[in-house]
């Protein structure tokens, strides 16, 4: 049976105390809707409906920037949740599969919670978890698995506000099913909204089976503050630290590594202390990240070296055993084989030679002001300290640039660039420049 995703997300979030939606904030650098897009591609829905209202424009480009063939709707007066979900009707009105409706600010749910709840022999099925502090939480009355009715906290009796099995908001029940009982749904309770979780007394009525599947509470950690976002943020970087180690990745600070959503680390890494990996990062086998650095939309090759205190930016690419050193940038720069970058540099829109030596100091001068232009240096060559190169240029295998050379043109195979002012010195005249000096110093001071 195909599956379809409806994901809420037009809440305000008032309490997020910020002008951007809520589901566009980031955990792991990924916005919150696209971690519910993401755990719910796991289970290959045949179609995805976003349910927008605050700041609809900005999260509809979010949505479609990770999945164009979604399909975006809006909830202009968010009248509760079965309101949220019955705007999807029109666009899931001739699809036949069951339905899983999501929320775009509740970014751990798993895959394979997911595929549970599909696999539930049971009408319409409800994730629920044991909750250490259940005040707020709706409670789901239940005989063993099967679900009677869910009653939101608000409407609870001091017997049903004892219960600690609570609701995560998470249905899965077949299309038409779904949309059938939502137009049943009333307001009459004590916030005149439209609930989602009255369908499942509905269904009841119907002599129809209701069914609880439970997960841990931490996967319906839904974030309403700031706080919360911080507490999904250390929630994430606890699981990915732990996930990398029995990998067969070193973290030798794991406290202080960042990771993002994606990031890929191979066994055999290591990874110093206070290191940043933005997205699309991935590290293959026995590569060492030193200290304090950041890499962000890049690959690092096989037994590679970099940092301390180095940044990739997108497009960097080291291939095996390639070096790159303290407080060096490479931005969409190949990096060769046992080459090496080793200090002071920045390489930009750059190809590097295998086993070429790039001293300290040295830029590739690749933007204009205009246009970006590239830097080729091929296998061997040795380009000296402080070395300027103005792209778009080209220094050849086994060439050479003199220390403090601006490289203007391109460098022939085996050849040596110097592109320097002629030093002239002029005997006793430091000494004479200081001593003028230091007189007009006194003079001022006196």
């Amino acid at each position: 049976m195909q599956t379809a995703l409806v994901i809420l997300a037009a809440g305000m979030g008032s309490r997020m105390k910020s002008r951007l939606p809520k589901v566009l904030h980031k955990v792991a650098g990924l916005s919150l809707i696209g971690h519910a897009m993401r755990v719910g591609a796991a289970v290959s829905p045949a179609r995805t409906v976003v349910v927008t209202g605050h700041g609809a424009e900005a999260v509809e480009a979010e949505v479609l920037g990770l999945d164009a063939s979604a399909v975006c709707v809006r909830q202009d007066a968010q009248n509760g949740t079965a309101h949220a979900v019955d705007q999807a009707r029109e666009a899931l009105a001739d699809f036949e599969g069951r339905v899983i409706v999501l929320y775009g600010d509740t970014p751990f749910i798993t895959a394979e919670t997911l595929d549970r709840m599909l696999a539930a022999d049971a009408d319409v099925a409800v994730l629920g978890f044991e909750a250490a502090d259940p005040a707020k939480y709706g409670r789901l009355i239940a005989d063993g698995t099967t679900l009677e009715r869910i009653v939101e906290a608000k409407d609870a009796s001091p017997a049903e506000l004892e219960i600690t099995l609570c609701n995560s908001g998470v249905i899965s029940a077949p299309a038409g099913l779904l949309f059938d009982l939502i137009a049943e749904v009333g307001n009459d309770n004590a916030s005149g909204e439209y609930y989602l979780t009255d369908i499942i007394e509905l269904a009841t009525g119907r002599g129809l089976r209701a069914e609880v599947i439970t997960c841990a509470e931490e996967e319906t950690l839904g974030i309403n503050s700031r706080v919360q976002l911080a507490e999904a943020e250390a929630i994430f970087q606890r699981s990915a630290r732990e996930t990398a180690m029995l990998g067969g990745v070193t973290l030798a600070d794991p406290a202080s590594v960042y990771f993002s959503f994606d990031t890929s680390l191979a066994q055999d890494v290591t990874v110093g202390p206070h290191v940043v990996f933005g997205p699309n990062v991935r590290v293959e086998e026995g590569a060492e990240i030193l200290a304090f650095s950041h890499l962000e939309g890049c690959h690092v090759g096989p037994h590679a070296q970099v940092g301390p205190y180095a940044r990739l930016r997108p497009g960097a690419t080291l291939a095996e055993a390639a070096k790159v050193g303290n407080f060096v940038e490479i931005k969409k720069a190949e990096i060769g084989v046992g080459a090496k970058v080793n200090h002071l540099s920045y390489v930009g829109d750059a190809t590097v030679g295998a086993a070429a030596n790039i001293g300290a100091g040295t830029i590739t001068c690749n933007y204009d002001g205009v246009m970006k232009h590239k830097t080729e240096i091929g296998a061997n060559a040795f380009v000296g300290s402080n070395t300027l190169l103005v792209a778009p240029v080209n220094m050849g295998a086994q060439s050479m640039s003199a220390s403090g050379t601006v490289v203007t043109q391109d460098v022939p195979d085996g050849a040596m660039a110097i592109g320097r002012s002629k030093q002239v010195n002029k005997p006793g005249f430091a000494v004479k420049l200081m001593q003028v000096l230091r007189a007009k110093k006194k003079k001022r001071d006196s």
